[in-house]
C-alpha cells in the first residue's frame, strides 16, 4: 500500500479506530446491493393471478383473542369482508376478562361464517395462544388454514384470495405473508425499522424461500397452510409450551420439506405490534431472544450493533473531544456515518417509514443493543409475564415454578398486544 494512504496517525488506538471506521464504511455501502436486491423483491398483489374462483378451496380462518375489546370486532369484520368465495372464520376467545366475548357472540348473530369458541381454563403445560388455537382447529373444516392475530387491520378484501392463489400457483403449502408494521409514536418510529433490521440480517427473505437453505422464518400475523402441511409438522399440539410458534413452524417445515415462502403483503393489511416504551422493549427484547436463541447470535448481535451501528457515532464524538488521530480518525468516522446514513434512508423509505427517521437510528440502535443485552437474561432462566400468566423458559409457572420444562422460542411474530391482544 502507498504510503501516501496511511495517515500519520500518532498511536495505535488511532490507527485501530482509523482502519476500522475505513472498514465499517465499505460494510454499510455494501448494503446498497442488498437495498437493490429488496427493491426486487416481489410484493403480493391484490390481483394475483391464479386459479378460477370457482375452484378455490374452503379456508378457514383462525384468530384468538384475549382482552381484545379494542381490536377484534375490526379484526373480524376486515375477515368477513373478504372477498374469498367459501371461508370460514372461527374466533377463539382466550378466557378474557374484558367485552372481547360478548363482541364475538353479537358478531357471530350478524354472519353465520363467523364461529366463536370460548375458552375457560387454561391447561398445564400449554401457552395460551396455541392452546387457543388447537381448540379452534377442532371446528375447522378447510382443507387450508389461515391463522392470524386479533390485532391486524385488513385494509383490502383481496388479501385471502391473493394469497391462496399465489400458493396454489407455485406449489406452496406454507404462505407467510408480512404485514406492514404501522409505527404511531415517538419509541416505535425509533425502535421498529432498527429492529426490523436486525430480524433481516438474519432471516434473510431470499434464503427463507430458498428450499436449499436451512434459514426458516415466519411472521404469524398471517401464515397460510395446507391442511396436511400443518398435520405434518405437528400443528399446535407439538409446541403447547413454545412462547411464539410461527418461527418454530417455519424451522420445521424447512427440516421436512414443506414448501415454505415468505413475501410482503404491501397495503393490504397492517399491524401495530406495540404501543408505548414499555411494550417496545419487553415485545422486542423476547422476539431477539426467541428468534436468536443461541448465545453465539444474541453476542453477534450485540458486536455488529455496537460496532457498526453505535460505532461510527461513538468514535466521532470521542475523537473530537480527546483530540485523538487528528483530523483522520474524526473523518474516518464522519465518513462511516454519512454510508450508514445513506443505506438508511433508502431502507427506511422501503419498509414503509419516513426517511427522515433515519436519523433516529443511533437511538434505537443502542436500545435494540440494550433489549438485546436484556434478552440474554432468559438464557438463564428469566421469567416471561404475558397477560397474567407467568412463563419460564416457554412454560407456564405457578407459585414461580415451572410445570413444564421447555426452551422459550420465538417468530417474527411475536408482539405484545396492543390494548388487550392475542393471548
Amino acid at each position: 500500500m502507498p504510503l501516501a494512504l496511511i495517515p500519520p496517525v500518532e498511536s495505535v488506538t488511532a490507527a485501530v479506530l482509523f482502519w476500522l471506521m475505513v472498514a465499517v464504511t465499505l460494510i454499510w455501502l455494501r448494503r446498497h446491493i442488498d437495498i437493490q436486491r429488496g427493491r426486487r423483491e416481489p410484493v403480493l398483489r391484490a390481483d394475483e393471478p391464479g386459479p378460477a374462483v370457482e375452484a378455490l378451496p374452503l379456508i378457514s380462518v383462525l384468530v384468538a383473542a384475549k382482552d381484545e375489546e379494542d381490536n377484534i370486532e375490526r379484526c373480524v369484520r376486515g375477515l368477513l369482508a373478504q372477498d374469498y368465495p367459501r371461508f370460514e372464520v372461527i374466533a377463539i376467545n382466550d378466557r378474557s376478562s374484558d367485552a372481547t366475548g360478548p363482541i364475538l357472540d353479537r358478531l357471530a348473530t350478524e354472519d353465520t361464517r363467523l364461529k366463536v369458541v370460548h375458552i375457560r381454563t387454561l391447561p398445564p403445560g400449554w401457552f395460551g395462544k396455541n392452546h387457543a388455537m388447537h381448540e379452534g382447529l377442532r371446528q375447522a373444516r378447510g382443507t387450508w388454514l389461515v391463522f392470524t392475530d386479533a390485532d391486524c387491520t385488513f385494509d383490502s378484501p383481496h388479501l385471502l384470495r391473493a394469497a391462496v392463489r399465489l400458493a396454489l400457483r407455485e406449489g406452496v403449502e406454507f404462505l407467510s405473508v408480512l404485514p406492514r408494521l404501522e409505527a404511531l409514536s415517538f419509541w416505535e418510529k425509533v425502535v421498529q425499522p432498527v429492529a426490523g433490521g436486525i430480524m433481516v440480517f438474519w432471516f434473510p427473505p431470499p434464503k427463507v424461500n430458498d428450499p436449499a437453505s436451512p434459514i426458516g422464518y415466519a411472521n404469524g400475523a398471517f401464515m397460510l397452510l395446507r391442511r396436511e402441511a400443518y398435520e405434518r409438522i405437528g400443528g399446535h399440539a407439538a409446541v403447547p409450551e413454545v412462547l411464539n410458534e410461527d418461527i418454530h413452524f417455519a424451522r420445521r417445515a424447512k427440516q421436512l420439506g414443506v414448501r415454505l415462502r415468505v413475501i410482503r403483503g404491501g397495503e393490504l393489511y397492517r399491524v401495530r405490534m406495540y404501543v408505548g416504551f414499555r411494550q417496545v422493549w419487553r415485545g422486542w427484547s423476547r422476539i431477539f431472544y426467541g428468534c436468536l436463541q443461541t448465545p453465539l447470535r444474541l453476542c453477534a448481535s450485540v458486536a455488529m450493533l455496537a460496532v457498526f451501528s453505535v460505532g461510527p457515532w461513538v468514535v466521532l464524538a470521542g475523537s473530537l473531544l480527546s483530540g485523538i488521530g487528528g483530523v483522520y480518525v474524526p473523518a474516518a468516522a464522519a465518513a462511516a456515518i454519512a454510508a450508514q446514513q445513506s443505506v438508511l434512508w433508502r431502507f427506511y423509505g422501503l419498509t414503509g417509514n419516513r426517511p427522515v427517521w433515519a436519523l433516529s437510528y443511533p437511538l434505537g440502535a443502542l436500545l435494540c443493543l440494550l433489549m438485546t443485552l436484556d434478552s440474554m437474561r432468559r438464557l438463564f432462566g428469566a421469567t416471561t409475564t404475558w397477560r397474567g400468566t407467568s412463563y419460564r423458559g416457554g412454560a407456564e409457572t405457578q407459585a414461580g415454578r415451572s410445570q413444564v420444562p421447555g426452551h422459550e422460542r420465538c417468530a417474527g411474530g411475536d408482539r405484545e398486544p396492543v390494548g388487550g391482544a392475542s393471548s
